[in-house]
């Protein structure tokens, strides 16, 4: 029953009480009553075996023609035997008065009742059971009276019937109640899991989250458990909504942060690649050590810039801002970042596949080409030299979807759920060429989810595949924005 719901245990636990208690009920009223019909017919059977005592006189009369004459009085099934010790009279009043003889079995169980006035069942083979009384007449004679059981039998046979059908309509009928009463009584049970159900569904990942759901006033009653249990959930539930709004309000300051520790690096980033350009213009004046080292400056000034830059557009997409919306034809865009991709990577082999017809969707053309070039870029960084990449535009029921494939190594299966995370890299299992920041993907995520789309990656050996799935039902209103409370730092400029 471990696996049987509430209500489900609630309502087996009642109807297997009824049906204990019914038991119970019936067997001390069939043991009751048989225990009264056999009082009446012991009572009537001694009244007979007093009758006959009389009647016989103490003069035993052998031969079946005697049954009548010891069973004055008696009806069809009456049953008696008269012995003086050496002789024996025995039979039963059939149902014509006629007296009918008793079988060698028969008679052996009668002699063998014990003559002490006390009644007693015994078997009487195929006449059924009898209630019998042995009266001592003599010294070695004794007269035996018996009055068949049958209808006794039949009484008790029709009460256990009548217990039977009754138990299982009132079994029935609990089943049928007892299942109102507990879907009644477990109403507010269900509210407060619908009140669970309905905060498990809310999106508490990220941003500000204004949880107002709670368990309603009428079900946090203290005098009830499920009162309790409500009463404890709206406590869990401010538990949480205030530690969500201190967890927002932390992420708020880290986005803060970053941008503006990405703007104020701007400048002097510039003006470190400026010097360092400036310097190497007269690097064939400049010794050789000093040269190279210029030169390294300009290299990391320009790798610390495109870092500063992508942190910045992060903050900016996690403030809901820097996207325009337009109709965008997908198809042009992959053909612009893949011509693209092909002179960043002419050791890598680049196909295209595109419908007949372009696909368009509303959103900012240069964030959505960014998104692919980040795709491509990634598949040429973490892939060897000769891997045939594949970029493909196809129409779903629901959008646009654009496909990033390779036949490179593969992604380790333990990097896949956090493939999208900032500063997430796939380096132990796809070879790497160049540098990355561990931004690229990151910003993809980003950037598909200000326009309400989600990316996706499945990977295995020779086969990568990156997923943009892009919504075009809503062309009117533009990329998805977020709301006021998710509005991050303001740009300084």
């Amino acid at each position: 029953m471990r696996r049987w719901s509430l209500s489900g245990r609630l309502v087996a636990g009642i109807v297997v009480l009824l049906a204990v208690l019914s038991v119970a009920i019936g067997a001390v009223t069939v043991a009751a009553s048989r225990a009264q019909q056999i009082g009446r017919l012991d009572a009537v059977l001694i009244a007979a075996s007093e009758r006959t005592t009389q009647a016989v006189n103490g003069e035993p009369t052998v031969g079946t023609g005697g049954i009548a004459a010891i069973l004055p009085g008696q009806g069809a099934g009456a049953v008696g035997l008269i012995t003086d010790g050496e002789h024996v009279s025995a039979g039963y009043i059939g149902v014509d008065s006629h007296p009918i003889g008793l079988s060698h079995d028969q008679v052996a169980v009668l002699l063998a009742v014990a003559a002490d006035r006390v009644p007693r069942t015994v078997s009487l083979g195929d006449l059924g059971s009898y209630r019998v009384v042995a009266t001592p007449i003599t010294s070695t004679g004794f007269v035996v009276n018996g009055l068949s059981l049958a209808e006794a039998d039949a009484t008790t046979s029709s009460l256990l019937e009548t217990i039977a059908e009754v138990t299982l309509g009132a079994i029935a009928l609990a089943i049928l109640l007892g299942s109102l009463v507990v879907r009644l009584a477990l109403r507010p049970l269900n509210r407060v899991v619908d009140t669970a159900t309905r905060v498990s569904e809310l999106p508490l990942e990220s941003g500000e989250v204004l949880l107002s759901e709670r368990v309603p006033d009428a079900d946090t009653t203290a005098s009830t458990e499920v009162g309790r249990v409500g009463a404890a959930l709206n406590r869990l539930l401010g538990k949480v909504e205030h530690s969500l709004a201190a967890r927002h309000a932390s992420e708020q300051k880290v986005r803060q942060f970053v941008a503006d520790a990405s703007h104020e690096l701007r400048t002097p980033l510039a003006s470190i690649r400026g010097y360092a350009e400036l310097g190497l213009r007269e690097a064939g004046d400049l010794p050789p050590d000093t040269a190279r080292s210029l030169a390294r400056i300009e290299s990391e000034s320009k790798r610390m810039t495109s870092l500063v830059e992508d942190m910045l557009l992060l903050a900016r997409l996690d403030a809901g801002r820097d996207l325009r919306s337009e109709t965008v034809a997908l198809g042009a865009l992959l053909v612009e970042a893949v011509s693209d991709a092909h002179v960043a990577g002419p050791d890598h082999q680049w196909d295209l596949e595109l419908p007949p017809d372009d696909l368009e969707v509303p959103g900012d053309p240069d964030r959505l080409r960014q998104a692919i070039a980040n795709l491509l870029s990634n598949a040429r960084l973490h892939t060897p030299a000769g891997t045939t990449v594949t970029a493909s535009l196809e129409a779903t029921p629901t959008g646009t979807a654009i496909l990033v494939a390779d036949d490179g190594p593969g992604i380790d299966p333990n990097l896949l759920p956090n493939l999208f995370e900032r500063f997430s890299r796939g380096d132990d299992s796809r070879s790497r060429v160049a540098g990355s920041t561990g931004l690229g993907l990151a910003i993809v995520a980003a950037i598909v989810e200000a326009h309400g789309g989600t990316v996706t990656a499945t990977s295995e050996p020779d086969h990568t595949v990156f997923r943009i799935d892009l919504p075009v039902a809503d062309a009117e209103n533009g990329p998805a924005e977020k709301g006021p409370a998710e509005e991050g730092p303001a740009e300084k400029g």
